[in-house]
């Protein structure tokens, strides 16, 4: 059954960054960041390119006081001293939402960390502590506690979902940044947490805050049946996210042939969080070896349903590798210029340019967020699909060949690589094209 999302999101497109990277505050330099640095008004030297991406939101990493990479929280009500002071926060959101940018922040709930006041007063309590109570319980040593931790890492400590003071807390902190001017919650490691939790927590903030989005990250599983009992409005879409990259860099469009039955599925449930790159995996540019068919995965970014998301420096072509290390995410995770664009030092503006155009042409058709795809035409390394929704539709045309794809030469060229929109009828070698598709 579908959900009733927040009529805002139907024009959502969110430009995600993590901020402790982004303003150099982590991993740790030689001076570590003091309050009184307030960098995360560096972020604000940005909101202009965001705006001019032609995207409509920002959605922050964590920001909220921790020790480490943000998501070893010590402090939910408190901004990273890392980051600055409680005034830089209002001041960023009010520059964001002058320029009619919503912002979403990253809600770390299933854990906190180490050295979290309740944690450790937990571990000096003992067992029949009341601090005991708000973390899950591990072990049946008697004279000691054993906290649970998240997926092995010992300096994050898993909460106890099913205590209601482990749920009122939750519910205090979304609203506490709700009304600070956030628009929207991003559940970090949302797969982890019990649904019923969120099934509990989430209609009371909706309650007071009736216009929040909630996405959730799951990784894989029944992302329907997730948001159904969850009360979620949306799931990250990791299955659409593979089948993009690995599709394209294999020339196999079956693979992703596959992934869009199953995304259209979902799509008559709930719209999914859609992204070719975020601050967890490698940048796309550095899994897609060929980089002629880098523009192919930003179009289907962008044409395909679902709200869509741009990792900050993609549309450059950052290009970075995820390493399963200590450290492993810095790369991906890295410092910008505090004075915006104009200072970066590797930049590919034609990738730019291509999301500009095409985020662009996805606002001038905002029923995309809905769309369902079907095939017109498949083969490995060729693949023709429409996207619809009601009497809307267009066709997408993609070629990872060294052969040209014909297409129908009466059928409107709406978006092209350069050599495609000259015409004639026939999609290049390597190209792509975006099609007013002939009924």
């Amino acid at each position: 059954m579908e959900r009733n999302e927040p009529g805002w999101v139907q024009y959502a497109i969110w430009w995600r960054l993590y901020p402790l990277g982004f303003v150099g505050a982590f991993p740790p330099g030689e001076h570590p960041a003091r309050p009184d640095e307030h960098r995360l008004r560096r972020i604000i030297g940005w909101l202009d390119h965001v705006a001019e991406l032609g995207a409509s939101g920002i959605a922050l990493g964590p920001i909220f006081a921790a020790e480490g990479h943000g998501y070893d929280t010590l402090d939910h009500f408190r901004l990273d001293p890392r980051l600055g002071e409680q005034a830089d926060f209002d001041d960023l959101v009010a520059e964001a939402h002058r320029r009619g940018l919503r912002v979403q922040l990253d809600g770390v709930f299933n854990h906190v960390g180490r050295n979290h006041p309740l944690v450790q007063a937990a571990l000096r309590e003992g067992r029949d502590g009341e601090a005991s109570r708000w973390f899950r319980v591990v072990g049946d040593a008697a004279d000691r506690v054993e906290l649970a931790t998240f997926e092995g890492h010992e300096q994050l400590v898993a909460l106890n979902h099913d205590n209601p003071d482990v749920q009122a807390w939750v519910v205090d902190i979304m609203r506490h940044w709700l009304d600070r001017g956030a628009d929207a919650w991003r559940l970090d490691a949302a797969y982890a947490v019990p649904r019923s939790f969120w099934a509990s927590v989430l209609p009371q903030v909706r309650a007071t805050h009736p216009a929040v989005w909630f996405e959730a990250e799951v990784l894989h599983g029944d992302y329907a049946g997730f948001v159904r009992d969850s009360t979620v409005d949306t799931t990250t879409q990791y299955e659409l996210w593979k089948a993009i990259w690995s599709s394209i860099d294999d020339r196999n469009f079956y693979e992703l042939d596959w992934a869009l039955r199953r995304h259209n599925a979902m799509l008559a449930d709930f719209v999914p969080a859609t992204f070719i790159g975020n601050h967890d995996v490698t940048r796309i540019a550095s899994r897609i070896a060929d980089p002629r068919h880098l523009p192919h995965a930003v179009l289907l970014l962008a044409m395909l349903g679902g709200t869509p998301t741009v990792y900050a420096g993609d549309e450059y072509a950052f290009r970075a590798v995820k390493e399963e290390r200590v450290g492993g995410d810095d790369a991906i995770r890295p410092e910008f210029p505090p004075g915006g664009p104009a200072d970066l030092s590797a930049a590919d503006p034609a990738i730019y340019r291509l999301h500009q155009q095409l985020i662009g042409l996805r606002r001038r058709h905002p029923w995309l967020h809905r769309a369902v795809s079907s095939t017109l035409q498949l083969a490995n390394e060729q693949y023709l699909l429409r996207v619809e929704h009601g009497a809307d539709h267009l066709d997408l045309a993609l070629n990872l060949a060294d052969r040209p794809l014909p297409i129908d030469q009466q059928a409107p060229i709406v978006a092209a690589d350069p050599e495609t929109g000259r015409g004639g009828g026939r999609v290049a070698p390597h190209g792509w094209a975006v099609l007013a598709g002939q009924r």
